[in-house]
Parts: structure tokens; sequence; C-alpha cells
């Protein structure tokens, strides 16, 4: 009888364990099709899969290769790729029953869930910045909402308390935001007239172009990475510590422009690129030189 209940349990773990394996496998599959645009933020996972938000929910670049979800298939905003998952703000899909817009959302299970920290139905973030270890939040908040006025807030607590950043002498239309992954002082906007960056959380911003305006940003732990743009692009990055500038190399992109940075936290060398056009670049020598994997939001 013993043995019986044993073969029982036995035989209902491994349907357990075949349904686990069936739920994981059909969260995602090779991307259907070849067509990769609308993208609204990327990053790199801390096991170096590059993630990205795009108007038709995730994708994936992992080993040369493309997939996608087919769960939680939202048009993703402000899209953030931290170190466990990522953040996101924007619309619901279809097959949703978040109300739209989504407010402020995190998933550290790839995508598989969501989880709400706040402002539901009520705001789209699209200048969204998050720490990619300390998970810091820097937005923007476009309109009034039944928690904050419009402006710049901070967040170091999960959104459970906001700070307002006055932002004082940044001109121009916002473009993009960074925050450094660790050191929430650190925070860098690119806007039509510039890319300003602050050592003192937000109290003080100054500029560190001329007459150029900021397209991207991306911080590492020692740098500041930012594009810009005045008839032809510029990849910058500018050394924390020593304030030395450095113009690296871009690929030949003519009159477009780095819209989206990110550097592969396995392989400091490995960067990627996502433009105005929808072109997609990866440099594996530290920006040297540039391999094509999107063009035109149409995948190699």
């Amino acid at each position: 009888m013993k043995s019986k209940v044993f073969i029982i349990i036995g035989i209902i773990s491994l349907l357990v364990l075949i349904g686990c394996s069936a739920d994981e496998s059909s969260f995602e599959q090779k991307m259907q099709g070849d067509q990769l645009t609308h993208v609204h933020g990327l990053g790199y996972t801390e096991e170096g899969r590059l993630l990205f938000g795009t108007h038709a929910g995730l994708k994936y670049y992992d080993n040369e290769q493309w997939y996608e979800t087919n769960k939680n298939i939202n048009d993703y905003m402000g899209f953030n790729v931290v170190d466990r998952g990522f953040y996101t703000s924007g619309h619901p899909s279809a097959q949703s029953d978040l109300p739209n817009p989504i407010g402020l959302q995190r998933s550290l299970d790839g995508g598989k869930t969501l989880e709400s920290l706040g402002f539901v139905g009520e705001t789209d973030f699209h200048l969204l910045a998050v720490g990619y270890s300390s998970h810091d939040i820097f937005l923007y908040n476009p309109k009034p909402n039944s928690e904050l006025k419009s402006g710049f807030y901070i967040s170091k607590d999960e959104g459970d308390t906001w700070k307002n950043i006055s932002v004082v002498g940044v001109k121009g239309e916002y473009v993009d935001l960074a925050i450094h992954p660790t050191n929430s002082n650190l925070l860098a906007i690119a806007t039509t007239a510039g890319v300003y960056f602050s050592e003192d959380g937000g109290v003080n911003f100054n500029l560190l172009t001329n007459q150029e305006q900021g397209t991207g940003l991306f911080f590492n732990e020692q740098t500041l990475i930012y594009a810009s743009f005045n008839g032809e692009a510029s990849l910058t990055t500018y050394k924390l510590e020593t304030k030395e500038k450095t113009v690296k190399n871009l690929p030949d992109i003519g009159e477009d422009a780095p819209k989206y940075i990110a550097q592969n936290p396995n392989n400091e060398d490995e960067y990627v690129i996502y433009t105005y056009s929808d072109d997609i670049f990866i440099s594996k020598d530290h920006m040297e030189s540039w391999d094509l994997i999107s063009r035109s939001g149409s995948v190699q």
C-alpha cells in the first residue's frame, strides 16, 4: 500500500514538474516575424541578456537569437532594465485587466508578472530612470495626479515616498533621464538644449555640451555616457571622477542619433545603441566598431 502511495506521489510530482516546464517554456518563444519597432527602452540583465521594452511587449536578444514573450504584451513606456528585472510605465494590452495607463510597474521575474508601484489609471511616465543596483526611481511627472504635482521627483523606497527636484537652470524640452546605478546623487537630463549633469541629487545641474541637443544617456559606475546631435551625432564618455570627456566611435548613421544606450554588466566591452531610425548596433570592443543587428526595425 505504501509503495502505491509513493508511486502516485511520484507521478503527481512529475506532472507538476512537466506543467511548470511547459508554463516556463510557453512564456517566451522565438520572435514571430522580423519587426522590432517602437522601442521605448533597453538594457542588459545581470545575466547579460538584452531586453527591449516595445509597443508590443518584451523582446529579447540572447546568443544572437531573437525572442519575445506571449504574456503581458503591454505597450511599455519609460522602460528601464535593472539587475533583477525591469521598471516601466505605459499602456495595457487588449488582453490585460490593468487600467489605462498602467502607472508605475516593475517585474523581477522577466516579465511574467507585474507589480504596481502606484499611479495605475493615472499617469504614463515616458521619462523614467531607475538605478541599476539601487532601484531608486527618478522621473518626470507630466501633469498632476493624486499624489504628485507636475515636475521631477526621486524615490528611494520603491515609490512609497517622493522628493521633488527643482532642476533649476535646465533648459529645453526634456528628452531622456539617467540615474547612477548605485549613487543616486548623480543624475543626468538630456534636453533639446544639451546634456545636464548633477552631483548633488538635483540641487544643481551643469551643462556638459556646447550647442548640441542631448539624445541618449547611460551611467555605469565610473562614467556617464551621452549621445548628442548638432548636424551629426556624437557619443561621449564623461569620467565622473576626473571630468574627462572622450568622444567615442559611432557607426555610420548619417543624420540619425542614438536614442538609448546600454552596457553589458558581464562584459564591459559590450555596448548597444538604439537609434531614432529603429537601427540597433552592438559593439564588443568598447565602441571601437559596431555590428548591425536590426535595420529600420527589421532584425538581422
